[in-house]
């Protein structure tokens, strides 16, 4: 998508306090991101990158996705979709990028960075982004909100199971970066859901094919998140021991015979939810043998007292 020189100087001085003239700018193109799928099994769907790029105008550029204020760089004055003739995806849609242009002030600061881009050596590069949805390819559910028994990477028939990105709420920034997640661009995604860091972080992990990388924001999340699972498991563990305690003292009394130990020891393999039902059972088997009565109940009286022994 063509524009004149004098079109983009006039876009760009829309974000400037103090009007900027070519010789004080760098201006450059960047794919952001595309509708293939990328190494985390995911991918946008068309309307997504649409509704991306314009979510992407005057987003902030930095590097390795550092959010300190001394890293910004560059900023995206216009972002657009493009499609390459003749080229589909691995999913057989027309292959669609969205590109931008983007622009840096020509300081002494940005000369080595200039120079970088020139040479091909920073043209990498990742973006920060909210998604709303991300349907599976198998089965059209939403992985993030509903269970969905397909797996992000695995094959299902002829078809390999990835999300589709659908319904982008927000765009962050985009950084410059050694290995992008997409192949042609780069994609860092994170998802609207009030634990969406800590879900993320798993679900990168559920979908492990070879190294993941993992902010420290996402790391913390991840380790309170394990924080809790021990916790919750020693309470499991500790109520599984005690419902042990309870089904080897029924058995004892209904019975008495059998070897405890070994019989107590075939409770490991089972449940928790079947453990409990057993200790239940023989909890009742038990009650019938022996009832369960107050030592201090009352008995009922057989003679009726009347004061007529004391009568004269």
């Amino acid at each position: 998508m063509n524009m004149t020189a004098e079109k983009e100087l006039e876009l760009i001085n829309g974000y400037t306090r103090s009007p900027l003239t070519a010789e004080d700018v760098y201006i450059f193109s960047v794919t952001l991101c595309d509708n293939e799928t990328d190494r985390d099994f995911e991918r946008f769907s068309t309307e997504s990158l649409e509704a991306l790029g314009k979510l992407f105008t005057g987003k902030t550029g930095i590097s390795d996705h550092s959010m300190r204020s001394k890293d910004q760089r560059a900023r995206i004055f216009r972002a657009y979709t493009e499609k390459q003739p003749g080229k589909k995806t691995s999913c057989g849609e027309d292959y669609t990028a969205l590109k931008a242009r983007a622009y840096m002030l020509r300081t002494d600061e940005n000369a080595s960075l200039i120079k970088e881009i020139e040479g091909g050596i920073k043209k990498e590069v990742s973006v920060g982004c909210a998604m709303g949805e991300c349907i599976c390819s198998i089965c059209g559910k939403d992985m993030k909100k509903h269970l969905c028994e397909h797996i992000k990477g695995k094959v299902y028939g002829d078809k390999i199971c990835h999300g589709i990105l659908r319904s982008p709420t927000d765009a962050y920034e985009w950084s410059f970066v050694a290995v992008p997640a997409q192949r042609n661009a780069g994609v860092t995604k994170s998802f609207e859901r009030k634990e969406s860091k800590t879900t993320m972080t798993i679900e990168k992990f559920k979908s492990l094919n070879g190294d993941i990388r993992i902010t420290a924001e996402e790391t913390e999340s991840l380790k309170q998140h394990i924080a809790l699972l021990e916790n919750m498991a020693q309470e499991g563990k500790a109520y599984r021991e005690y419902l042990t305690a309870q089904i080897k003292k029924y058995a004892f009394i209904i019975m008495p015979a059998v070897n405890v130990s070994a019989f107590i020891k075939g409770c490991d393999s089972m449940s928790i939810g079947e453990v409990k039902e057993l200790c239940r059972s023989m909890e009742e088997q038990a009650n019938s043998r022996i009832p369960v009565s107050s030592q201090l109940s009352a008995v009922k009286a057989t003679h009726k007292y009347d004061n007529t022994d004391f009568r004269i």
